[in-house]
Parts: C-alpha cells; sequence; structure tokens
C-alpha cells in the first residue's frame, strides 16, 4: 500500500518544483515507509511512497514505460494482475518486474480508458501521457484507496492521496465549505462528494477522469455501480449459501498473494469470523489473527474472538486498551485531515496497530454489513416502510407530524414493529427517514449548531438532499435494496472505508477487504432481500452458510461492534474538550457555530435533560481538524465560502 502525489501544469510545460512535490509526498509517508521516488518532466510530476508488499526488490515507483512516454504513480493492490500479465504478453508486451504496477500500466497502455473495467482490487493511480500532455486517474470500484484532486489558483492541477498532501502544496485556499460542515454536523463525516476545503473534490468511487492541458478539468466519468436484485438468484437457499462460501473463497484466495506477512482481524462478530475460516481452509500454517479488549467489560467482545480462534486453531494475538483512551483525539485529527466523529476511529487504530507488530498484511470483513443487510437500522427501515406504504406522503405528513409533536417515542413500537420508531420517522419520505436514521443530530440540533454565516452559505440547502437525489436516481423498488445502496454510497466510501485506510495507513499496514470484491459483489447484489434480512434476522444467508463452521453463539448473538460511551464522555474525560469546542474563536469567527446555541446543547447534556454526546463530539473533531488544517487557526486567510 502506498501514498501518491502529483502536479500538472493546465497550460503550458512548466517544469515542476521537485522540492514541493518531494513536500506533497513526504507528508504521506506512513502511508508508505519502505521507499519514496519523484519523477519530473516538462508539464507534469509525480510522487511517490511505498509499503512494499509484493515484489519487493522491483516495483519501484513512479514507473516510466513506452520510451518514456507513459509515467505512473500507484497506490493499491491489483488481485487479477497475474492473469492480466498473461492477457498482455499474448498481445505483445513484455515486463521486467514481478509487480502489478508493471501490469496496470501496461494495461492502461493496451486499453486505455476501458482498463479499469478488466482490473480488479484495490487502487487509485495516476498516469502521465508525455504525448498527449495528460494525466488519467482512476478509483477503485466500491472507493477503497482515496484520491483528492484541486485546480490549484497557480495553474497547476494536484492530486494526492489524502488532503494533507495537497495542503503541502501552500497555494491550497483555506476556505470551508459550508456544504461539507453541513453534512459532517449531521452525518458525522464528510461525503465522498464534498470536502472540507473548498476546491478540493475525492474521485469518486467508481469513476475515472483524463486531464489534458489546455482543457478544463472534467468531469469524472463512472465505470462501475453497485447493484442490488439486477437478476436476482434463482435457487433454493441451501444451493445459494453454498455459492455464497465458494464465492467467498475466491474472493479471499485473491488476496492471499503477499511476499510479506500475511493475517486477519478477529473480532469475534460474523464478518471478520467467516472470512478467518475461509482462510484457515485454505492456508497451510494457521492464520495470524489479531484483536483488542477493552478494560471496561460491556464493551468487550474478546471472549468470542478467542472462541473462534481456539476452533480454527490460529496464531492468535491480543491486547487490551482503555475503553476511553481519549488521548489520541488530536492524532486522530491529524490522521484523518478532515473532520472524523465516528468514534470507533479509535479501537480501529488501536487494532491496526497490534496487527502491524505481526503482519504487514491483513484481511479483514469490512463490508458484510452493507452487502447482507446486517445493521439493526435495517430492519427497522423495512418495518417502517410497510407501515409507510399504508398512507400516501400527503397524509402521513400532517397526521404523524402532529401526533409526534405530542408523543415523540412510541411505546407500542417494539410489540408492533419489533423496532423503535418515531411519528416523526413515519411522516417523512423514504429518504429522509432513512437519513435521520443514521444522523447524529436531529434537525433542531442542527438548527441550534449553525453559525447564521454556514446558515447563508448553504443557500437553502440540507444535507437530505444528496440521500433524496440518491433514491430518486436508483430507482429501487424493494426499501431493503435502497437503503442499502444508500450505504455504498455515502457510509461505506465516507465513514466505514475512509476508517479503514486511514487508521491502517498511519501504522503502515496494508488491509484487504474480501466482502467487497467486485466479483463477489456482482454475485451477492443479486442475493434476493429475503434471504439477506428474513425473519427479522440481519444477513440471514450469510450465517447460514458458516453454521457448520462456526459456533451458533458467535453467529446469532446481537451486534456490538466497536463501541463507546460518548455520552458519559461528555460529563466526564471530554467535559473540558466539550467546553472549548462550544466556545471555540475559531468556529464562531468562521461563522460555522452558533456559540449561543451550542452552550444550550451542552447544557441539556450536562444537565441529564437530553443527551448529545455525539454532536457534542462533532464539535470537538471540528475543531480539532480545523486548527490542525489551518495551522492551529492562525491562519489570517481562513474563512467561510461563499
Amino acid at each position: 500500500m502506498c501514498g501518491i502525489a502529483g502536479l500538472m501544469h493546465l497550460q503550458e510545460d512548466m517544469f515542476v518544483d521537485e522540492g514541493l512535490l518531494e513536500r506533497m509526498t513526504n507528508v504521506q509517508a506512513h502511508r508508505g515507509p519502505d521507499g519514496s521516488g519523484v519523477w519530473a518532466g516538462p508539464g507534469a510530476g509525480l510522487g511517490h511512497r511505498r509499503l512494499s508488499i509484493i515484489d519487493l526488490g522491483g516495483g519501484h515507483q513512479p514507473m516510466e514505460a513506452g520510451n518514456g512516454r507513459y509515467v505512473i504513480t500507484f497506490n493499491g493492490e491489483i488481485y487479477n494482475y497475474q492473469k492480466l500479465r498473461e492477457d498482455l504478453r499474448a498481445k505483445g508486451h513484455k515486463f521486467s518486474t514481478q509487480s502489478d504496477t508493471e501490469v496496470l500500466l501496461a494495461s492502461y497502455i493496451e486499453w486505455g480508458e476501458a482498463c479499469t473495467a478488466r482490473i480488479g482490487g484495490m487502487f487509485a493511480f495516476a498516469i502521465w501521457d508525455r504525448k498527449e500532455k495528460s494525466i488519467f486517474l482512476a478509483r477503485d470500484r466500491v472507493g477503497k484507496k482515496p484520491l483528492h484532486y484541486c485546480a490549484l489558483p497557480n495553474g497547476w492541477f494536484a492530486f494526492a492521496s489524502e488532503l494533507k498532501g495537497l495542503t503541502a502544496a501552500e497555494s491550497l485556499s483555506p476556505r470551508i465549505e459550508p456544504r461539507a460542515v453541513d453534512a459532517y454536523l449531521a452525518l458525522g463525516y464528510v461525503p465522498d462528494t464534498l470536502c472540507i476545503l473548498e476546491g478540493v473534490k475525492k474521485l469518486p468511487a467508481g469513476h475515472w477522469m483524463t486531464v489534458r492541458q489546455g482543457k478544463p478539468v472534467p468531469k469524472p466519468v463512472q465505470y462501475w455501480d453497485m447493484r442490488f436484485d439486477k437478476t436476482p438468484l434463482e435457487t433454493s437457499e441451501v444451493e445459494a449459501a453454498a455459492s455464497l462460501r465458494e464465492e467467498l473463497k475466491a474472493a479471499v484466495n485473491a488476496r492471499l498473494m503477499a511476499d510479506v506477512p500475511l493475517g486477519a482481524f478477529l473480532s469475534g462478530g460474523v464478518d471478520s469470523s467467516a472470512v478467518v475460516a475461509v482462510m484457515s481452509d485454505l492456508m497451510d500454517e494457521p492464520v495470524k489473527t489479531c484483536s483488542i479488549g477493552f478494560d471496561v467489560r460491556a464493551f468487550d467482545e474478546t471472549s468470542y474472538a478467542q472462541k473462534v480462534a481456539t476452533l480454527l486453531e490460529t496464531d492468535h494475538h491480543v491486547e487490551t486498551v482503555a475503553q476511553d483512551n481519549l488521548h489520541m483525539l488530536d492524532q486522530m485529527a491529524t490522521v484523518f485531515d478532515e473532520p472524523f466523529a465516528d468514534n470507533s476511529c479509535l479501537p480501529t487504530f488501536e487494532v491496526c496497530r497490534v496487527a502491524r507488530k505481526h503482519v504487514t498484511v491483513a484481511l479483514s470483513g469490512d463490508g458484510g454489513d452493507e452487502v447482507f443487510a446486517g445493521y439493526r437500522r435495517y430492519r427497522f427501515h423495512a418495518a417502517e416502510e410497510r407501515l409507510r406504504g399504508l398512507f400516501p406522503l400527503s397524509l402521513r405528513q400532517p397526521l404523524f407530524g402532529a401526533l409526534g409533536a405530542l408523543y415523540p417515542k412510541l411505546d407500542w413500537a417494539p410489540q408492533v414493529l419489533r423496532a423503535k420508531s418515531t411519528f416523526q420517522s413515519l411522516a417523512r419520505a423514504t429518504a429522509d427517514a432513512y437519513f435521520s436514521s443514521v444522523s447524529i443530530a436531529g434537525q433542531r440540533e442542527r438548527d441550534l449548531l449553525r453559525g447564521k454565516p454556514l446558515q447563508a452559505s448553504l443557500q437553502g440547502h440540507r444535507a437530505e438532499h444528496e440521500f433524496q437525489d440518491i433514491v430518486a436516481d436508483a430507482g429501487y423498488e424493494d426499501p431493503l435494496s435502497a437503503v442499502q445502496y444508500l450505504d455504498f454510497k455515502t457510509w461505506l466510501v465516507g465513514d466505514i472505508l475512509t476508517k479503514v485506510d486511514r487508521t491502517s495507513m498511519a501504522n503502515s499496514l496494508e488491509v484487504r477487504v474480501p466482502m467487497l470484491d467486485a466479483d463477489f459483489l456482482s454475485w451477492a447484489g443479486n442475493v434476493p432481500s429475503a434471504m439477506r434480512l428474513k425473519d427479522g434476522e440481519s444477513k440471514w444467508l450469510l450465517k447460514k452458510a458458516f453454521e457448520d463452521s462456526l459456533p451458533k453463539d458467535v453467529l446469532y448473538r446481537q451486534k456490538m461492534g466497536f463501541s463507546s460511551p460518548v455520552d458519559a464522555w461528555m460529563n466526564g474525560g471530554l467535559k473540558t474538550e466539550a467546553t472549548s469546542a462550544v466556545t471555540s474563536p475559531l468556529l464562531q469567527d468562521l461563522g460555522l457555530i452558533d456559540g449561543r446555541g451550542a452552550q444550550s446543547l451542552l447544557e441539556e447534556h450536562q444537565s441529564g435533560r437530553r443527551l448529545h454526546g455525539r454532536p457534542l463530539f462533532a464539535l470537538i473533531m471540528l475543531n480539532k481538524s480545523l486548527s490542525h488544517l489551518l495551522g492551529n487557526g492562525q491562519d489570517a486567510d481562513a474563512s467561510l465560502a461563499a
């Protein structure tokens, strides 16, 4: 795994400042501690930091081909590169290394932009074509690897794996994007369609773009999208479960190639346990597995992980960490660059740290919840959708809206819906209801938090609009498929994969995600919704597929995940930090928050009248992240974009 950066002048063949390119590259040294390189020529320059995984002695980047016409810098792994190399050799290509980088570059030379449809893996890469004076950028199908880009005021086009690579370019404007702040206050992360700094974009998952000298920066082109129920499987449940095992086996097997120590995360949950079970079948030696435990028993899952490790005879490593390791928050602000308020980043960082002591590559079970409907909110949403379907929106809005003002909670809901629901949720349209279910702050809290300048800059835009657009464009009739697709476009790439990429790369660890393999997704997307969520049981087919391999109390226990008592933190270890955030001169001078409104939320929380732990934690991380990005708030040019 690696970090990449680059510059291209949009108008002329100016030579790149190599010192600047090195700074953009080396600020991402954690992504590639094993080597670095820069290439500079008239009009463009590329930088690379390397974490050596395959062909340790070869594969150095940036790499040239075609007598110097093409130069590549690449972050990721191409799992089908050996098959591609055979195909390319048949077409006359010759190779001097065993690296997937050389195969990737040859794939572009042979097939051009269409190479993205052939390559399988996780990747973000850039290829400079000296003859055409263009840079081709591409990102993998689901967005496992990041790629930020922008057009700088001085005429240069810049890109980098992480935002810090662009801020090192110095001429990047420190203006804050208001829509990104609004979405962050609602969701706890900045969606992939936005960036906290104005003018910076993230190449969307499953997209490519070619930037040409003398032309405006184009819109990205989509080459792949996740689809559910496109061609539903017509098979028995037993056959479907057997097929799932085989499909996952192929995905895992493709990710076992490495010239360095390889292992897996093992949380004791369904997804990671299934991945380790398949690895155990495929590997001759015991799988190296890693877990972390917490010093608070209610949040500790190590007993389940140990049960799986013992059953599968893995080489298991466990460390216990402090559940309230809040001293790491400043470090998290530098790891993520953009504000990030998913507090599970703390244990994710810790498990990556533990794993790196034993392996350089770790497989994970990420993606299983999104693919097989593992979140409880899917169950709740499906139940609410059945009720919403009984009344038109024109009737539901006034009826349930009025009832919601009188009865905020439905005490009878657990019996009727098997979930806690609200009249307010039933009054909303599908996209708005799901947005509300994944939000860390309700409309009232966000209205109190927003500063007047931020509110004015939004010009009527609401963070919910993106969810509405996704649902409308996707056109799903099945409500479960609709919200799973929503999560693929928002939560998975903006939160889960961002969290895993940044925390693993901060520890110079490569994480591979077999349940997000392209072929596996093509198969899994056709699993009928009735096999994903059946009789209230989430991930039903996945659990059935591993009933013969894993303990039932592992498969069918209540999902926990990495949790933390964030509400308690605001009256304990983060009490001072919360006060600093709601009174932050930086946040108020930028016009992002209303000091009085934020103070009222803090007072409500501390008095126990209402709990606002998650939005208050988001404010803390917003304050820390912007202080990091803007030089501790001393940047005189920092402002809120209009």
